[in-house]
């Protein structure tokens, strides 16, 4: 008896195993003859919610239509055999069938990635190849059932007390407003006009992480490799960027080697052209970098998500609007996040409404408003002449899972753009600041003029 044969003969006549395998089978894991049998199953039990009976079960057989007379044939002489009760380990069995659908999966999307390279697939192009083989990698039990209120709440006291991993900055107020820092599984925005330095906080945070010990990756699709090892250079060397090239080898090598002797960990800088990698490209890349160079990073940051593409949209092929295109590179991009059990760094434009505005709000988010409903955290630099002058910019919280985004809204960070550096201010931070206006202010001005009362 072969596996097919006895997944399916479990499934007909073991209730506990169907329920929990069930919903994990696909009908073209099977063979031709077991196929349309499993399909006969599914539909039978989505029916009457229980098991058919071998004479039920043969009814149905009868009655279904698009079997031909060979395959109804072999099925109906395989019913006796199939519907036979052995005894059988169940926790064997169940970890077999998961293999078997991980294995099936696994060479189906291999069979499938063949026909779209020889340009018989009728659908699908080059593009979904990536997300073919990661949705096959992918399969597996869930075992996890939910969380139940009354009977879990010793894990959720747990919960509420456990150090949770997290990232911390080396800004005191980024660590206020996260409560410690950013956890795994996140997506993190900057949000700010040209030129206004998202680069730069992205590079700066980058090369904290690093002097921290964590192994950071780096995906640039706007600068190329070197600009962005520049500006990390120009940060943790303490040295303004235009006179990097100014410094002889031995003074280089011998401050790139006291950050080697130091709990130092790695950065790997990794530049894709604008436009052209998704989701699916990254993953790849994270799987090549822990098979070649046995690297693993604890942090990722994209540089920006705007210029990125969207794997899903592409398969999909056809025009589609801004607002879809932007939300599904962040839903991909976070459960990138998600998959690899890390925070993910990235950054978007403002507006043109917004570029010059002095307090940017969500709805300055350039091309889709439903980037800040897909991030944890999401705020806002700003730049002005007065604060440009005192080498600060100004931070306004957007959106805030790990905190009250009402707390400590803006606030100022030093900035000094020689070095590609962010520091704390000096003083108290949110002092002078508005703190009395919403974070989305719909008010027009019409309205605002209306309102206003003289002291």
């Amino acid at each position: 008896m072969n596996i097919d044969q006895v997944i399916l003969r479990n499934i007909l006549v073991d209730e506990n195993y169907m329920r929990k395998v069930l919903p994990f089978i696909k009908p073209e894991y099977f063979g031709s003859v077991y196929s349309k049998l499993f399909l006969e199953v599914g539909k039978f039990v989505g029916k009457y919610n229980r098991l058919p009976t071998l004479e039920s079960f043969k009814i149905e057989l009868d009655e279904a239509s698009g079997l031909s007379d060979a395959v109804y044939n072999e099925a109906v002489q395989l019913l006796p055999e199939i519907f036979k009760i052995e005894e059988i380990d169940m926790e064997w069995l169940v970890d077999k069938t998961e293999k078997w659908c991980q294995d099936r999966a696994v060479h189906n999307a291999i069979m499938e990635g063949i026909s779209i390279i020889d340009g018989k697939h009728q659908s699908l192009t080059k593009n979904a190849l990536p997300d073919l083989l990661s949705d096959a990698l992918s399969v597996s039990f869930d075992a996890n059932i939910g969380h139940d209120y009354i009977e879990d709440f010793d894990k959720r006291f747990d919960f509420y007390h456990a150090d949770e991993e997290k990232m911390p900055f080396d800004i005191e107020m980024l660590n206020t407003i996260t409560k410690g820092g950013i956890p795994n599984k996140s997506l993190n925005v900057i949000l700010a006009g040209t030129g206004v330095g998202k680069s730069l906080a992205m590079c700066h945070i980058a090369g904290a992480a690093m002097e921290q010990g964590k192994n950071v990756l780096y995906i640039t699709m706007e600068m190329s490799e070197e600009r962005i090892a520049e500006r990390v250079d120009a940060n943790i060397l303490n040295v303004p960027i235009n006179e990097l090239d100014t410094l002889s080898r031995d003074a280089y090598s011998e401050k790139i080697a006291r950050l080697r002797k130091g709990n130092c960990g790695k950065l790997i800088v990794k530049e894709y052209p604008t436009g052209s990698a998704h989701a699916g490209h990254f993953r790849a890349l994270l799987n090549e970098l822990k098979l070649k160079k046995k690297f693993k990073p604890d942090i990722i940051f994209i540089d920006y998500l705007n210029i990125c593409a969207s794997s899903r949209m592409k398969a999909m092929g056809g025009s589609i609007n801004s607002y879809t295109y932007i939300k599904a590179i962040a839903e991909e991009l976070r459960g990138l996040a998600v998959e690899f059990d890390l925070p993910l760094f990235t950054a978007t434009q403002t507006t043109r409404s917004g570029f010059g505005n002095s307090d940017v709000g969500l709805e300055d988010t350039s091309e889709s408003f439903g980037l800040p409903a897909t991030a944890d955290l999401m705020f806002a630099l700003i730049a002005t002449e007065e604060l440009d002058a005192v080498g600060q910019v100004m931070v306004k919280q957007l959106k805030n899972r790990y905190n009250d985004v009402s707390t400590n809204k803006r606030f100022v960070v030093g900035i000094d753009r020689s070095r590609m550096r962010l520091m704390d201010a000096e003083g108290d931070p949110t002092e002078g600041l508005m703190k009395d206006i919403p974070v989305f202010d719909n008010t027009t001005a019409q309205e605002k003029f209306n309102n206003f009362k003289m002291e």
